[in-house]
Parts: structure tokens; C-alpha cells; sequence
């Protein structure tokens, strides 16, 4: 992955006043865009960004067996939830030696990430703690941007949030106008998990809008919701991007037989015209932080190759 994506520009960290625990990717690398990485002393099994970070002791990991095939993990999944327990552990003791003053979560999806759940019944029995719970629930772009605000907020740089907010939003619209007057605009599936077959939701659909694209399965601002193959084959988009959630274009590219056998797939409009395309949603879709701002870069080069250039291409997308 190339530094450029830093393009950001952290801000210049303020003295250590905090001892941070972030137990969300997103929430991480926005506590580092606002220049307080410096601050973090825990963070989450999932968080590898800024590459820096995972210098730091991770505080949770999952209760199943993350290896196997997108069917295995799903089902995995769906008995651990179906008996009412959470799908990650939070290291207690080493949550507590860490000593934060502030633990970031997210009450968004239970199986995404560390929950609000998990974190407190982690911190119940701190007798005397003063620990300050921030909880963020990201179901669109504007939650994001709120989630941002939340986080400064916490950490008394509510200024630095607008300027990273702003920088964010400008680089976006300079793409938006750039495709507002194209004379096409392509139809998009974009799919978050592959067997069985999920869309993507929430903020995915915005992006998709926002340079021109129609998409054509997931709602803005909703879970993303399970489908069937009849659904994307009656669809039957210009473009399909896949960006199952926690992986990146190598395990993608490993699961797309699952994918490719249902019949008709080589009768599909995207497939024949060779726009199928792979992403790493792991690190760029799936993480509701400042790196929405790449996602965005990402769909514009693949759907408009011939106008959009940021060097994502290999590392961040590929073409099936």
C-alpha cells in the first residue's frame, strides 16, 4: 500500500493528554488523522492503520475460527449470535493494566467489530475508574462525519475535526462536480459478502451516487441486506464490485468460484463486457473513517477509467 494515501495530512499532535484504547479500525485511524496517535496505547485486533499502530497491544480477538470460506465464517457466525454471545472477547486484564481514559466502540454492528456490549461488560467491575466510553453508530456519510465530531469532541480538539471534516468533503466534491455532467452513468452492484450473497449498504450506496453511479440493490443508510442470486442476475448491473467485509483482494479473488458457478453468471451484462472488479474492503469500504474519501477514488477509477487516475489500481482494486 502506498503512503499516498495519508494524503490527509495528519494534524500536528497536541501534547499527551489521553490514554486512548480504540477498539475500531475506523475510530483509529480517525484518532490518528486528528494527530493524536500518539495518545493511542491499546487498540483492537482489527486495527492496522496508519501501519505504526500495530506496535500496540491488541485488546480483543474473535471467538470463531476466522479461516475457511465466506459459507463457514457466515455460519460460524450466525450460531454464535443465535445463542445470544458476542462474537468478540475484549482482553479485560490487559484493558485495565493499559489504564485509558478514553475507550472508543461502536454500536453499529455486532459482528463488524468490538460492540458497546462487549466494552461494557469489560469495564463493569472498574471499581472507581473514571473511563470515558465514546460509541459510534456510522449507518451513512453523515454519521461519519458525526462520528469524527464525537471523537474530537472527547478528546477537547473539536476544531481539528472540522479541518479534517472539511478536507474530507473537499476532495470529494472535487470528484462529484468532475462527474455530475457525464453523459453516462453506469448501473453498480455492489456486493459486501459472497456465500451468501450480501450487498452493500449504508454509506457504499452514497459513494455510488455521489460520482453519477446508480446503484442498483443497496439502500443508503440501511444495513446492508442479504439477497439471492436471482436478485443480481434480474439486476443484471453494468459493474460489479465485490468488497466483502474483512478481506482483502487476494481472499476475494480465492472466494470468487463460489460466486462464478451460480448459473447464468457468464450471461450477465458486467461479466461479458469484462467489469467485474475486486476491491480490498477490508481496508477502503468497510471502514467508515477518513479513508471513505480513497473508497470514493477507487469506485471513480472503476467507473470511469479513462478520467480518474489516483493509483489505487493493484493494491486497491483489480480487475477480476
Amino acid at each position: 500500500m502506498t503512503m499516498r494515501i495519508v494524503s490527509l495530512k495528519r494534524l500536528e499532535p497536541y501534547v499527551l493528554r489521553h490514554r486512548i484504547v480504540s477498539l475500531i479500525a475506523s475510530a483509529t485511524e480517525i484518532v490518528c488523522a486528528l494527530g493524536f496517535e500518539n495518545s493511542l496505547v491499546g487498540r483492537s485486533h482489527e486495527c492496522d492503520y496508519p501501519p505504526s499502530i500495530q506496535l500496540l497491544p491488541a485488546c480483543s480477538g474473535p471467538k470463531f475460527n476466522i479461516h475457511g470460506t465466506s459459507r463457514e465464517i457466515d455460519e460460524r457466525v450466525k450460531l454464535i449470535v443465535r445463542e445470544s454471545l458476542s462474537v468478540y472477547r475484549v482482553d479485560t486484564e490487559k484493558l485495565k493494566n493499559l489504564k485509558p481514559d478514553i475507550i472508543i466502540t461502536q454500536d453499529h454492528c455486532e459482528v463488524c467489530a468490538v460492540s458497546l456490549k462487549d466494552v461494557q461488560e469489560a469495564v463493569c467491575d472498574w471499581v472507581g475508574a473514571k473511563v470515558k466510553i465514546v460509541t459510534l453508530r456510522p449507518n451513512n456519510l453523515a454519521d461519519v462525519w458525526q462520528g469524527i465530531r464525537q471523537v474530537a469532541e472527547a478528546l477537547g480538539s473539536l476544531d481539528q475535526a472540522e479541518k479534517l471534516i472539511s478536507r474530507c468533503q473537499e476532495r470529494m466534491s472535487v470528484i462529484t462536480q468532475k462527474t455530475r455532467d457525464f453523459p453516462q452513468h453506469p448501473s453498480v452492484a455492489c456486493i459486501e459478502w459472497i456465500e451468501p450473497l450480501m450487498c452493500a449498504g449504508n454509506w457504499v450506496p452514497e459513494l455510488v451516487k455521489m460520482i453519477g453511479g446508480r446503484d442498483l440493490l443497496g439502500k443508503a443508510g440501511e444495513h446492508s441486506p442479504w439477497m439471492n442470486w436471482e436478485q443480481l442476475q434480474q439486476a443484471n448491473p453494468d459493474v460489479i464490485i465485490v468488497m466483502p467485509c474483512g478481506w482483502d483482494i487476494k481472499r476475494t479473488r480465492q472466494e470468487m468460484p463460489f460466486l462464478m458457478k451460480n448459473p447464468g453468471w457468464y450471461q450477465l451484462k458486467a461479466v461479458r463486457q469484462n467489469k467485474v472488479y475486486l476491491t480490498d474492503g477490508n481496508q477502503y469500504f468497510n471502514r467508515p473513517g477518513p479513508r471513505l474519501v480513497e473508497s470514493l477514488e477507487i469506485l471513480a477509477e472503476i467507473l470511469y477509467p479513462d478520467v480518474f487516475s489516483f493509483g489505487h489500481q493493484t493494491h486497491g482494486w483489480q480487475l477480476l
